[in-house]
């Protein structure tokens, strides 16, 4: 990975203080208006003469001191930042773009407390606190040199008439074998604002609806120096930040973060726009985090399979997962998943036969771990080795010497800044070893894909194990697969293991077995491996029902890739269709598709495609079809898509 912050443009210039400063964007749209009043101080934002946020308090409660009010505004300065950076493991793969940076000095009581450093791009807004050491009174030989952030005060005052696309935060210590915090409660689309999820708030990203536009909000750049964050309702159209339950982790560890001083937060961030372009194509989680160390080696990416989703606990055993090995190999595919129990159901002798059975065909292994420890119920092992640092050094070192290529860590269960150390610490040492880590039942990855280099990405959805369990959630997969390209999956990789030719999620694909049934079609899981971004997919593929598929269903998977270049929003509304672009090596995947009872008829536009297309089809009567077709002259295309159905099409650039 490159990347590299460019020579700002122009000097650092303070401005005479008044009781209102504005930043304003490179294409001067879009304008952050800081302001002073009576001791607090607070932000809104304007895009195109549109009120997106009204006026939004700013400030921290802390146990050194009340800085949410007693305030006052010291110095203002802006400069602009150009930045420029490469990694391919995110949707864009080269990333280029201009901010406006504003820092706010503000003192409390006479003693400067924090700058509030602003980088405002053309649709986007970064923010943080970065405090200064401060003397809690006169007496005071020494200034603090720490402190607990008790309260963020920071909040987003959305216009009367907001609509929500939100996911409750789980309570810690419930669901599954009080596995909870996981991230894995359903988003609902469309509904007012005011509720507070039972009381738990709700997780990033967020999106809303304005009377104007579209917001994003979420948080980039969060490491073991700070908690992981969610949204509270205040009331109607008013969310503030919100550090963890007390619950989470089983109780154990703070959820209020401490800060070395002088120190910093996370960025906090906000996407806008019109419409739902720039919500989709945002970098804005990777703008402005760095790499926290340097990649042991050159880490690679590809497809892989996954034998839990269909087979379930009874697939992890020698004989399934070598089938699994021969399949892969067969795909062209980098690697399988061993999942939960195989310390006991295949065991490490074993693991090593098949693991270097599996090199030597050109395939290698990840292997599950559970995260615990002391805060959760989950039975499955291997256990009590991820949470341990001798134990996962020893581990790791092992799987090393063993070729293993990554490992899979799931049932975390908090976004306390205990457990953001053990996600660092995991990540960390698995570099050591030269490999790879997706986290599951885990929280939402914010910058971690350019902060980690080893890290691949983690689940933090309602993911495709649900479609295994429930068909109430598999007749919700299309309505689903609407909002999480602009949603979750915008703002980091989703290791969400869908795609599969099954009826039903089980080993003989049949009603009468216990598993879900598919109510969406061979096109539509197709599309789904070019809609949800991870730069390496362990799909739900079952080598016997795959191998009866149509020849070029097979064929579009083997080269479906799975790092990208750039991504493009065409059309839709979350919860109801979409339609998104994602270019590779020269070669555009476009796909559309519909979770409403009636066909999707549109124009496609597709000025970005200069060749013949080839296309991969729903028709209303169920009829799945390949076939080349002609773009018009004026580069559109109609499109006729049955709910839960698909369209496809490829072409040059």
């Amino acid at each position: 990975m490159k990347s590299r912050f460019l020579l700002t443009c122009g000097l650092a210039v303070s401005t005479l203080l008044s009781s209102a400063q504005t930043i304003t964007s490179p294409d001067k749209k879009l304008q952050v208006k800081l302001s002073e009043n009576s001791g607090t101080i607070s932000y809104s934002v304007n895009y195109n003469g549109k009120e997106f946020l009204i006026s939004s308090p700013l400030g921290m409660i802390t146990d050194v001191g009340d800085f949410s009010k007693n305030l006052k505004a010291e110095s203002f300065k802006t400069d602009t930042v150009a930045f420029d950076y490469s990694l391919k493991v995110l949707k864009k793969s080269h990333i280029t773009g201009k901010a406006t940076r504003g820092v706010w000095t503000i003192s409390h009581k006479g003693q400067k407390i924090f700058d509030i450093i602003f980088m405002v791009e053309n649709n986007d807004i970064a923010f943080k606190y970065k405090f200064y050491r401060y003397k809690v009174n006169e007496k005071d030989e020494y200034p603090r040199h720490c402190a607990v952030i008790q309260d963020d005060k920071t909040s987003f005052n959305f216009p009367d008439g907001t609509k929500t696309f939100l996911s409750a935060q789980m309570k810690g210590g419930s669901g599954w074998a009080r596995t909870a915090p996981s991230y894995e409660l359903p988003y609902f689309a469309d509904r007012p604002s005011g509720d507070n999820a039972n009381g738990a708030g709700f997780i990033f990203p967020c999106l809303f609806k304005t009377p104007d536009g579209w917001v994003l909000v979420s948080e980039t750049g969060v490491s073991s120096a700070y908690c992981g964050s969610h949204l509270t309702c205040e009331k109607p159209s008013s969310y503030k930040i919100a550090n963890p339950l007390d619950s989470d982790y089983n109780f154990n560890g703070t959820s209020a973060p401490g800060i070395p001083l002088p120190g910093e937060t996370p960025w906090r961030t906000i996407t806008l726009g019109e419409n739902l372009a720039p919500v989709a194509e945002t970098t804005i989680p990777w703008d402005f985090v760095e790499p926290l160390y340097s990649p042991s080696k050159n880490y690679t990416y590809g497809a892989g399979t996954w034998s839990w989703i269909i087979g379930f606990d009874e697939s992890v055993n020698y004989e399934t997962q070598k089938e699994y090995i021969d399949f892969t190999a067969k795909m062209g595919y980098a690697s399988v998943l061993v999942d939960n129990w195989w310390d006991t159901q295949i065991g490490r002798d074993s693991i090593e036969i098949l693991s270097k059975y599996a090199q030597n065909k050109g395939v290698s292994l990840f292997l599950w771990y559970n995260s615990n420890g002391y805060w959760n119920d989950a039975p499955q092992g291997p256990r009590n080795i991820m949470n341990n640092l001798i134990n996962r050094r020893k581990e790791m070192a092992w799987m090393q010497k063993n070729g293993i290529r990554g490992i899979k860590v799931d049932f975390f269960g908090s976004d306390k800044q205990q457990t953001m150390q053990l996600y660092e610490d995991i990540l960390a040492d698995a570099n050591d070893f030269g490999l790879e880590v997706i986290f599951h039942g885990a929280t939402l990855p914010r910058g971690w894909e350019k902060m980690y280099p080893n890290f691949i990405g983690s689940e933090a959805v309602l993911a495709s194990e649900n479609l295994h369990f429930s068909d109430d959630f598999c007749k919700q997969e299309s309505y689903n697969a609407t909002l999480h390209p602009i949603i979750r999956n915008t703002v980091a990789s989703m290791d969400y293991g869908g795609v599969t030719f099954n009826d039903y999620f089980n080993t003989a694909n049949d009603t009468t077995i216990w598993g879900g049934h598919r109510v969406t079609s061979d096109i539509f899981q197709m599309g789904v491996a070019v809609l949800f971004q991870c730069p390496l997919n362990h799909l739900a593929l079952y080598p016997k029902v795959t191998k009866d598929s149509e020849p070029w269903k097979i064929d579009f998977l083997k080269k479906v890739p799975t790092l990208w270049d750039d991504v493009k929003f065409l059309d839709g509304y979350p919860g109801k269709y979409l339609v998104l672009a994602r270019k590779s090596a020269g070669k555009w995947y476009v796909v559309a598709i519909n979770a409403e009872d009636t066909p999707l008829k549109k124009t496609v536009s597709l000025p970005f495609i200069s060749s013949d297309l080839t296309l991969y089809a729903d028709d209303l009567k169920g009829v799945e079809s390949m076939k080349t077709v002609k773009i018009s002259k004026d580069k559109t295309y109609q499109i006729n898509v049955p709910k839960n159905g698909a369209a496809i099409f490829v072409g040059k650039e």
